[in-house]
């Protein structure tokens, strides 16, 4: 699967990226809820949303009730449909060709394979029904994407495990743990990894991990070790947080002491805390509002047949469709020393959350103090 390629298009400026500046796209967003044709909330819309999986914690605990919330806030007589696909993408096929068939407005739409759904997004547009693609890019004639720069999700992540890798960073051995193959992200992310790690590590294992699994994971970790020995891995390059879950639970199976740095990504609740234990290094803190704003901000603009060139920033290549107009919003990296400053802050978890009865002493350490 390629990964997507960003294209900046002529008529607008490098610096209007919205990792240029988080508070452009806030404002941004606001504004589209006052934008359209002055019928206000009266237009009796319906977004349709349709998400991955629940294999990932977010989808279902961050991104659905924001998206629900701020559609009913530019849109207050919107309404929204939901399904989940549970990484089938079969299924996934089904749900979005019924909501075509009961007639959305829009449809924001986190696609599981964005081949398998390509036909979809096709009958969509003869339907008339924009597709906003939502963190992933869907293929086909999709009006707009929106999602976090995933080529710098991999910089920062091998820039972060050279850091954890300390003196071993330079010829150390390391092992990645790539996300699901039918996902363009994957691709999109191991290749910013690996635009960091290449001649400076050794990548001694690849692996691909299917439907992003922590079992899976777990297990390729486990032949991981098996195949270069339990002190023969001197960093962990997992995609996201279920994947170093996997990781983490195999290492420690195998009485791996100490834990080689781990990556992550996805800023989990349980990942928050393997941080603050010092069992996983880091992750990759995306601010899923600003994410959810601006797909319902774009969302609801096409629903209403509303220019969005005010909204995007850029725009992408897919594999079908070229200068797809786009938001790419910056990650942030988040480790031990940052994460009150970052998700504490941004309001994600309390002190409370992360810090355990067991974790407290450690929660000390690392200046979590209520």
């Amino acid at each position: 699967m390629r990964a997507p390629r960003r294209r900046v298009a002529a008529t607008r400026s490098p610096s209007r990226r919205v990792a240029a500046g988080l508070l452009a796209v806030v404002l941004a967003v606001s504004l589209a809820g006052c934008t359209g044709d002055g019928e206000g909330g009266g237009d009796g819309l319906t977004v349709g949303l349709l998400l991955p999986s629940r294999a990932v914690p977010r989808w279902e605990q961050s991104d659905k009730p924001l998206i629900e919330k701020r559609v009913k806030e530019l849109c207050s007589e919107c309404t929204v449909v939901y399904a989940n696909a549970e990484n089938d993408a079969a299924s996934q096929r089904r749900q979005m060709n019924s909501m075509i068939t009961r007639g959305v407005s829009v449809l924001i739409l986190d696609v599981v394979d964005p081949r398998a759904l390509r036909s979809s997004v096709r009958a969509a547009e003869r339907a008339g029904i924009p597709v906003v693609a939502y963190d992933r890019l869907a293929e086909g004639p999709i009006s707009g994407f929106v999602s976090f720069d995933g080529g710098e999700v991999g910089r920062l992540q091998g820039e972060a495990l050279l850091r954890g890798m300390g003196a071993r960073a330079e010829g150390g051995t390391v092992v990645m743990m790539n996300g699901d193959p039918s996902s363009p992200n994957a691709a999109w992310y191991e290749g910013g990894a690996r635009s960091v790690l290449q001649d400076r590590v050794r990548i001694a294992k690849s692996y691909n991990t299917l439907g992003w699994r922590t079992e899976n994971a777990h297990d390729h970790m486990s032949a991981a070790i098996d195949a270069l020995g339990p002190d023969g891995i001197d960093g962990v390059l997992a995609a996201n947080d279920s994947i170093a879950a996997g990781v983490v639970a195999a290492l420690k199976s195998a009485r791996v002491s100490p834990l080689p740095a781990v990556t992550g990504q996805d800023a989990d609740l349980d990942a928050v805390r393997r941080i603050v234990g010092g069992e996983q290094y880091m992750t990759v803190y995306k601010p899923f509002r600003l994410e959810t704003d601006a797909a319902s901000a774009l969302a609801v603009a096409l629903a209403r047949g509303n220019d969005v060139d005010a909204l995007v920033t850029t725009s992408v290549d897919s594999p079908t469709t070229r200068d797809v107009p786009s938001i790419l919003l910056r990650p942030i990296t988040v480790t031990r020393e940052n994460i009150g400053r970052t998700l504490v802050q941004d309001g994600i978890y309390t002190i409370d959350q992360i810090c355990t009865p067991k974790l407290r002493p450690d929660c000390d350490r690392t200046g979590l103090t209520r």
